[in-house]
């Protein structure tokens, strides 16, 4: 079995070049050859699959007596009498009517058949549910037979057969409840309910959250009272075990890496309807295959697709060498037809979470749509109203749920056409990120960025908890993004909810308090800063007792007051953060010079700043990406195609302080991933260094894009 998942391996990274349907230029230009993306024949299990000859792929010369009586679409009979209508081209081809109503509502206006460009097309108000049978082919050609299965092929029989059967079998007996999730791997098992608590002094520093804390001037006289005084607490999560030793090599395998972290349940929710169809179906599946390359065995992951309705494809299961061959089929399986139904995808996708009988100890969700959801929603993108999608979460894993179950969404907008409004609403409901996938070709970075922090978690459910050491100082606020935070009555006593923490991962937080008049002492101490967290790996909960104390220095008088540069760096983010916010408000009230004003007067403030002046890395990406908000409202058309996405995964970012993707920014030179951790960059890293295909076949690639090409990135 070794043998049979490196050939996988070298079909996904080395040896898989995705083949590009042409254009209708393309086509005129070689009327004389058969075009490849035509070039189907049926196998003896139904799968459309390329028929092979020695000299390539040939089309056969005798046609079709059944392309009169069968849809080319559902592949099912059209038949007059039987309720259903059928609509013919001028190409004189035949489909049923609501079959070829949902594929050409996207913008396709090409014959699934001959190709021909049509003049007239079908439409239909409302596509009807009612499906008629499972597409076996995407609508611009595309070959569902690529390396995957031909590696898959090339299995013995009797496992091949068993392989290329698992998709359709779970889709067919897709249970009621999704209790048959694999057991967790009993290296890795812990009996559920150990919340014994130790202080973390008892275990190895690596594993320690390092708590630090800076004052904005480390002098107040004794006889000055000074409110809004600000205080910034920093975090940074540990290393994993696996990263202790120096010499760490990044091309490690999922196995050897597994034993150095804690194991994850992942469960994906594809958008598969029909304005996924070529180009981005092809990437998504590559995208999906080096993420099922990079999971361990002790991994599960289940596979959901939507369109029209959602649907399980693939169980939650661990990721041995058999199961990641088998989720590899079950993603190449996939084809795209239909609408698009978020809010049944996510359903179906929450209701795995949820029902699962094991649970490994990390768990995410993957959510990725290129369109609009058709079937919560209606109207157009300017007035409809916003969806409930809080009601779709189960109320025991929303974020600020008293269970502490938590769940998080990392929702991907793919292309220009996708809801980010709502897209965003659901990953920040959930506690995940948002992230904007403006190229096509940037999607497997963008997977690889969110895994490698899935497959790093080293701390779950922080709590930081800061309480006043002296009786007359009160804690005025705590700036803390998205995460909850609360200030007791008494004003004595805040907490912060950070939750989980991904390897090396940094946290700030400004906690703003009064300070009093005190002539007493020469030395005030202010606030005590401890936290609790659980170790995913032990299950076990740490405390982190007087982890850091806060003081400042109370002389007769002071010289010039010089502000921590620490402290400047997080305003300035915070600032940043509200100027986005208010932009994006008066964007969506139709004033984009506001906007755009907005935006430029924060980006010369924080430009005059002493942090960007002295080549603050974080701060010249923040008037970085405040300039290249601007230029993104330059038009409402602007604003509507990218603008809107661009601005609320910045907003994701800055305010969770994780890395997000946005356009080509998984690249970890960009200044924009300031957020971006090291086990994050290695995996970027592994995903860019593959080789997808010859120079001419990216270009090709290339050319099929809805969107310019990504910037070169230096490597």
């Amino acid at each position: 079995m070794g043998s049979k998942w490196r050939k996988a391996k070298l079909a996904l990274g080395l040896n898989m070049c995705l083949y590009v349907p042409p254009t209708d230029v393309e086509q005129r230009d070689s009327s004389s050859s058969p075009s490849p993306a035509r070039l189907f024949s049926r196998s003896s299990h139904g799968s459309t699959t390329p028929t092979p000859s020695s000299s390539g792929l040939r089309l056969s010369t005798s046609p079709d007596s059944n392309n009169k009586r069968t849809c080319a679409i559902c592949l099912t009979a059209m038949k007059t009498g039987q309720g259903q209508a059928i609509f013919m081209a001028e190409c004189s081809h035949s489909f049923h009517f609501h079959c070829i109503a949902s594929n050409v509502k996207h913008g396709n206006q090409i014959c699934p058949v001959c190709r021909a460009k049509w003049k007239e097309i079908p439409f239909q108000r409302s596509v009807s549910d009612v499906t008629c049978g499972k597409p076996r082919m995407s609508a611009l050609g595309w070959p569902q037979d690529d390396a995957w299965m031909t590696v898959l092929r090339r299995l013995p029989p009797a496992r091949t057969d068993a392989n290329r059967h698992i998709s359709s079998h779970y889709q067919a007996n897709e249970p009621a409840i999704f209790d048959d999730d694999e057991d967790l791997d009993p290296q890795h098992e812990t009996a559920e309910g150990n919340t014994s608590t130790q202080d973390a002094g008892d275990v190895n520093s690596v594993r320690t959250v390092e708590v630090f804390t800076y004052t904005e001037v480390s002098a107040v006289p004794k006889s000055v009272s000074y409110d809004n005084f600000t205080i910034l607490i920093h975090l940074k999560a540990p290393l994993t075990s696996g990263r202790q030793n120096r010499n760490w090599n990044h091309a490690e395998s999922p196995q050897s890496s597994q034993d150095s972290r804690a194991p994850v349940d992942l469960v994906t929710v594809l958008d598969v309807s029909g304005s996924m169809s070529g180009t981005k179906l092809a990437l998504l599946k590559r995208a999906m295959g080096f993420v099922i390359q990079n999971l361990g065995p002790s991994d599960r992951l289940s596979v959901i697709a939507f369109s029209s309705t959602a649907r399980r494809h693939f169980p939650l299961r661990r990721m041995t060498e058999t199961g990641k061959l088998e989720a590899l089929q079950a993603v190449n399986s996939l084809v795209s037809s239909g609408g698009t139904n978020i809010a049944e995808g996510l359903r179906k996708g929450f209701k795995v979470v949820v029902d699962r009988k094991w649970k490994n100890p990390v768990c995410s969700i993957i959510l990725l749509s290129d369109g609009q959801d058709t079937y919560t929603i209606s109207g157009t993108s300017m007035t409809r109203p916003q969806a409930d999608y809080k009601s779709l979460l189960p109320t025991s894993i929303h974020r600020n749920g008293s269970s502490g179950f938590r769940i998080p969404v990392h929702a991907f907008g793919f292309g220009s056409d996708h809801d980010a409004a709502s897209m965003h609403s659901i990953s920040e409901i959930s506690g995940g990120t948002f992230s904007f996938i403006e190229a096509e070709g940037v999607i497997q970075d963008a997977f690889a960025q969110c895994i490698g922090g899935l497959l790093s978690v080293v701390v779950q459910e922080l709590q930081v908890k800061v309480e006043s050491l002296h009786p007359r100082l009160e804690i005025g606020s705590i700036q803390a993004g998205s995460y909850k935070s609360s200030i007791m009555a008494n004003a004595i006593m805040g907490f912060v909810d950070v939750g989980d923490l991904y390897a090396e991962e940094e946290r700030d937080f400004l906690v703003t308090v009064n300070i009093p008049v005190d002539g007493t002492s020469d030395e005030m101490s202010l606030l005590k800063v401890s936290c609790t967290y659980r170790d995913p790996m032990t299950k076990g909960m740490m405390t982190l007792e007087e982890a850091s104390q806060v003081k400042i220095q109370r002389p007769e008088i002071t010289g010039t007051r010089v502000v921590s540069m620490e402290v400047e760096k997080q305003r300035n983010r915070l600032r940043a953060a509200e100027a986005m916010a208010e932009a994006r408000a008066a964007a969506e009230n139709g004033d984009l010079a506001r906007a755009v004003s907005v935006l430029e007067s924060c980006g010369k403030a924080l430009s005059e700043t002493a942090s960007t002046r002295a080549g603050d890395r974080l701060c010249i990406a923040l008037c970085a990406e405040l300039k290249e908000m601007q230029e993104r409202m330059a038009s409402r058309r602007v604003y509507e195609t990218s603008g809107r996405a661009y601005i609320l995964s910045g907003l994701s970012s800055h305010s969770w302080q994780r890395a997000t993707a946005r356009g080509d920014s998984t690249d970890s030179t960009n200044l924009m991933q300031a957020y971006q951790t090291p086990s994050m960059a290695d995996m970027v890293t592994q995903s860019q260094t593959m080789v997808f295909g010859t120079p001419s076949s990216q270009r090709k690639l290339r050319q099929t894009m809805s969107f310019p090409a990504a910037r070169p990135r230096p490597r």
